[in-house]
């Protein structure tokens, strides 16, 4: 039996979904803030009868269904052994699809073979519906048989008008049984009920995304091809024609949503490098009106009426969060607009809602809150609290984060967030700076981030900073970050440094940086080019060695993988070696944590290995904690609390923090 009766876990319904039987005054800092959301992934059904909700239970994802109107547990499914819960969706009424994921000994970060799973509320007809270890059953119609297929399966469009079937996109294998998102994607029309499948279109490029129109009809797809120059193709009698031929003249162009007809969609595209606007584009005249645009922000989400397809609203990151509408009298954006007035000073998500909207599963937080679920009532107007994400925080004694904005030294206005100490005065405090990852396409936005607020909790200011290069601000923003890795990306870290320090904020004495990543590259190459301001450095996951990124890791594994590190870090040799910290630890002065994942794909175990070997060339001493079994991060809650407390006692240690 593939799923079982959950009857283990002890649960009380008390006016939210669940309370919580721990005290979080018996965990230490590290392990607080390294527990991972007791619910996520909150949904209601088509008719809103069921709530679902993802939790944990022995080290595993499960899915609990409640009833709606009474908050018990109706049914639980997981899966047996090391298998697991993942993301899920409600197709019908009564039926639930589901990924299953897979924990391995060898990786914390659970594993997706593309295997779809379908089950109803009630735990009946469990059915293998798509993947590698698919049965033998038979059609006896113009279907075909649901045969093992190699390819990794996403839902996309689980057909809400439709109770039968749903649209499937799956990534073929490559010959070594990997995931080759390269290759041509399939799209499968799939029974809910025996797993059927029958092939509605194959792309014509590799890394697609699809968009189907108001009546599930695959209408468009964009992709990237081997130099990463986005493509994007729309569907015409069962034939792709590249949208080059509306002569558009839109640059990253790519579409969100149909509009009114079929004919119509909103679609994103900027100009001439500038901040990505919202258009209105007639697909038969190539006619385009340009709706919506911020000048100095792209948008950071797009709002779309699940039940219509349709864009309503878009969200803008320029410090703190804004919106605008693209019909102020449509029912969603008055929806939300609601929302916003219910719930002030925080963002809100609609997550889930039933087939006609008469309920949303709303999530709403900020820079102090991870998350609070509700379910509003649009009828009866009533807003009423399900389940809090983390509630051992208590968001009344979280931290501030606060925008800022300041001058480069060569002109460039630059942003970030400072997240200041609760119950502190906010003057000479010590400073961790925290550079995102990425570094393009990244950016860092207000709201909670665990780490920032964990630091905060002992004493400390954390600064983030959105330097040249990030993504968010502009084609033109980005590319000024290109080749510029280890020179003016990490002055615009550096003079944010600065300017806190100017404004009273930091003591610039008690200053240390601190990154995953890119951020864990900044950390070293930022203390490598101003060695007197930082006391510490810790690396997470990081690059030390630009050339090695040719050589090692996934990034280099494809034709546009290599594209991109030739586009953004040039081939320069003698450049790279200047901008990599382990050929430069000569420079260096701060006390070094170095921190790693043995499975990290990304920046693999040789990065670190290559600056540890020049490290010990120059006898330069330094601490650091390796976890074999993770990857890119730590996933593991374990393991993160025991890096969280070797981050912390290494930072009051050179910090001057006393506990």
């Amino acid at each position: 039996m593939i799923f079982t009766k959950y009857l283990t876990i002890m649960l009380l319904v008390c006016g939210g979904l669940f309370t919580h039987a721990f005290a979080a005054e018996s965990l230490s800092t590290a392990r607080l803030f390294s527990r991972g959301a007791e619910f996520s992934n909150v949904k209601i059904s088509p008719t809103g009868d069921y709530i679902s909700a993802i939790t944990k239970h022995n080290g595993k994802d499960k899915l609990l269904i409640l009833n709606a109107k009474t908050k018990q547990i109706h049914h639980a499914i997981f899966f047996p052994s090391n298998a697991q819960v993942g993301d899920y969706a409600w197709v019908n009424n009564e039926r639930i699809v589901l990924q299953k994921e897979y924990l391995k000994g060898w990786s914390d970060v659970p594993l997706y073979y593309g295997e779809l799973m379908a089950v109803n509320a009630d735990g009946s007809r469990a059915t293998y519906l798509f993947g590698f270890n698919s049965g033998e059953q038979q059609t006896g119609s113009h279907l075909k048989k649901n045969t093992p297929i190699r390819a990794t399966a996403f839902i996309l469009d689980p057909l809400p008008d439709d109770d039968r079937y749903m649209l499937v996109n799956a990534i073929p294998w490559n010959e070594s049984n990997s995931l080759n998102y390269e290759l041509s994607q399939t799209v499968y029309r799939v029974d809910l009920y025996k797993g059927f499948r029958r092939k509605v279109t194959t792309s014509p490029i590799g890394y697609s995304r699809f968009l189907t129109d108001h009546d599930g009809e695959v209408r468009f797809v964009a992709g990237e091809d081997e130099n990463n120059i986005t493509k994007v193709f729309y569907r015409q009698d069962r034939e792709w024609l590249n949208t080059d031929n509306l002569k558009l003249n839109l640059d990253d162009f790519y579409p969100i949503s149909f509009a009114e007809n079929k004919n119509s969609i909103y679609a994103a595209a900027r100009v001439k490098g500038e901040t990505l606007g919202i258009y209105e584009i007639n697909l038969e005249t190539g006619e385009k009106t340009q709706i919506i645009k911020d000048d100095k922000s792209d948008p950071s989400n797009y709002w779309i009426n699940q039940a219509t397809k349709k864009l309503y609203a878009v969200e803008f990151e320029n410090g703190y969060p804004s919106y605008a509408f693209v019909n102020p009298e449509d029912s969603h954006s008055k929806l939300l607009k609601q929302l916003l007035a219910s719930l002030p000073g925080h963002q809100v998500r609609i997550v889930s809602e039933t087939r006609h909207s008469e309920k949303l599963i709303v999530v709403a937080f900020n820079d102090r809150n991870p998350g609070d679920y509700y379910i509003f009532d649009t009828k009866a107007i009533t807003l009423q609290h399900l389940a809090s994400a983390k509630k051992w925080l208590d968001p009344a004694r979280m931290s501030e984060v606060k925008p800022i904005s300041f001058t480069s030294r060569d002109g460039k206005v630059i942003s970030g967030y400072l997240t200041l100490p609760y119950g502190k005065e906010a003057k000479n405090l010590p400073l961790v700076v925290n550079p995102h990852g990425g570094p393009h396409g990244i950016r860092d936005e207000w709201g909670f981030n665990t780490q920032n607020q964990m630091l905060a909790n002992q004493g400390m200011a954390v600064l983030q900073v959105n330097f040249r290069g990030s993504g968010g601000f502009g084609q033109n923003f980005e590319q000024a970050g290109f080749q510029k890795w280890g020179s003016e990306v990490q002055y615009d870290i550096l003079d944010a440094t600065h300017y806190v320090i100017e404004q009273g904020y930091v003591d610039k004495n008690r200053i240390c940086i601190s990154g995953g990543s890119f951020g864990g590259y900044s950390a070293l190459q930022s203390a490598i080019l101003e060695p007197d301001l930082f006391k510490c450095a810790i690396g997470f996951a990081g690059i030390y060695n630009l050339e090695l990124m040719f050589d090692e890791g996934d990034i280099a594994n494809s034709a546009s993988g290599t594209s991109y590190l030739k586009n953004v870090l040039g081939q320069n040799s003698e450049v790279l070696r200047a901008m990599s910290p382990s050929e430069n630890v000569d420079k260096l002065k701060a006390n070094l944590l170095l921190v790693h994942g043995g499975d990290d794909e990304r920046a693999p175990i040789e990065q670190l290995e290559s600056l540890e070997k020049a490290l010990k060339a120059h006898d330069y001493p330094y601490e650091k904690l390796v976890m074999d079994d993770e990857g890119h991060g730590f996933y593991n809650d374990d393991n993160r609390a025991q890096y969280y407390e070797k981050m912390l006692l290494f930072l009051k240690k050179n910090l001057d923090i006393k506990s």
